[in-house]
């Protein structure tokens, strides 16, 4: 059996409503039978595990769109599945993504039984003005619910919020740091808003509707971040995401920026798989239908493309500078960044044993290093 570990990640694109900061694959859940959209899943999920072969899975994760919509038996077949397909881990990670709504949160501990071991919570803020801002569908209170009733549900339970919002200050936002902090979870991923193409906050921004903060406000926010949460016990791991200990770190989101191997399935789902030495970026169509007249089809719901040595470099610096960890410069080989490329980024850059990290000053400028170690290959 070959070693390397594999994670496996599930999409499902329903939601009970489009937030206007999201550019994710997802489409308005209308009551539409489902059960075609499970069938093609389970079935793409084999025809991969015909592709890999043998391989020690290490995770699954659920995201979307919504999956704790998902009915609890769907998401047990989806987890048995994948656990008959490949040989499970003995510390497997099951991750589903939530909303924290009180019909959602009435799925937890069914959730729990059908095997997912870690939730991870969009939980966004703890300020109603800032919720209704965002277009979600629950408020501080039921947030701080979902928060509890998930802690007793789950071994492992993540949150998710967003900053950099209109009018927020660092001061508001430390207190609402420490308010999410105190819910109890062992990872926080707090994420910028950003203005993404194609999604209502773009058009608003094109319309003069909505301003986002300047960026040293930005900045500040940032800072901000990193201050109240380290001091809290959570280490800055990734750009975006802390976590109180080492064993509390995403293992799947570290297959992502470890190079490491995936399975996607579900509409417009992304994997990354090495087949015979080879590395293969897999892309499924994003509708539904599509995705699954291509399953019924061809069998593998993705399309492959071999990525050469140069795109799979790039996608080493671009993921791996992200971590703590940082990134092995053997692995940048094809890239041929120049010595005095790294030189010129002293401080915001390190070398080290045969690594490169991004230390904590260059992690604000995290894309301008990037950009210009590419551009300097």
């Amino acid at each position: 059996m070959n070693e390397r570990p594999l994670g496996v990640y599930v999409h499902w694109p329903y939601c009970a409503r489009v937030c206007p900061y999201c550019d994710f694959n997802v489409v308005r859940d209308r009551g539409e039978e489902k059960s075609a959209l499970a069938g093609a899943i389970l079935a793409d999920l084999a025809a991969h595990a015909a592709l890999t072969g043998p391989r020690r899975l290490t995770s699954i994760y659920f995201g979307g769109g919504t999956p704790s919509l998902m009915d609890p038996e769907l998401v047990a077949r989806i987890v048995e599945a994948a656990r008959a397909l490949w040989t499970p881990a003995a510390d497997l990670e099951v991750t589903l993504e939530a909303n924290p709504t009180d019909a959602e949160a009435d799925r937890f501990a069914a959730l729990a039984q059908a095997g997912i071991n870690r939730l991870s919570l969009g939980l966004q803020s703890l300020d109603d003005a800032a919720l209704r801002f965002l277009g979600r569908n629950h408020d501080a209170v039921s947030g701080r619910r979902a928060a509890a009733r998930a802690a007793r549900a789950f071994g492992r339970l993540s949150v998710d919020l967003i900053y950099t919002r209109p009018g927020q200050s660092p001061a508001a936002w430390a207190i609402e740091l420490r308010q999410v902090i105190d819910l109890g979870a062992e990872h926080i991923s707090p994420y910028q808003l950003t203005i993404e193409p194609e999604t209502a906050f773009h058009r608003a921004v094109a319309r003069g509707a909505l301003t986002p903060p300047p960026p040293d406000l930005a900045a500040d926010l940032y800072e901000t971040t990193q201050s109240v949460l380290e001091r809290a016990g959570f280490e800055a791991y990734e750009v975006s995401n802390h976590a109180r200990s080492e064993a509390a770190r995403s293992r799947h989101n570290l297959l992502y920026w470890r190079g490491d191997d995936y399975v996607g399935v579900g509409p417009g789902a992304h994997g990354r798989l090495t087949l015979a030495g080879e590395r293969w970026a897999t892309t499924a169509p994003n509708g539904v239908a599509d995705y699954i007249d291509r399953v019924r089809a061809a069998g593998l719901g993705a399309a492959r493309e071999r990525l050469d040595a140069r795109a799979v470099a790039l996608e080493r610096l671009v993921m791996g500078l992200r971590t703590v960890e940082g990134v092995v410069l053997s692995e940048l080989a094809a890239l041929r960044v120049p010595a005095d490329a790294i030189a010129v980024l002293d401080g915001l850059v390190k070398p080290r044993d045969g690594r490169l990290t991004v230390t904590p000053r260059g992690r604000p400028v995290l894309d301008r290093i990037i950009a210009d170690l590419a551009d300097g290959a």
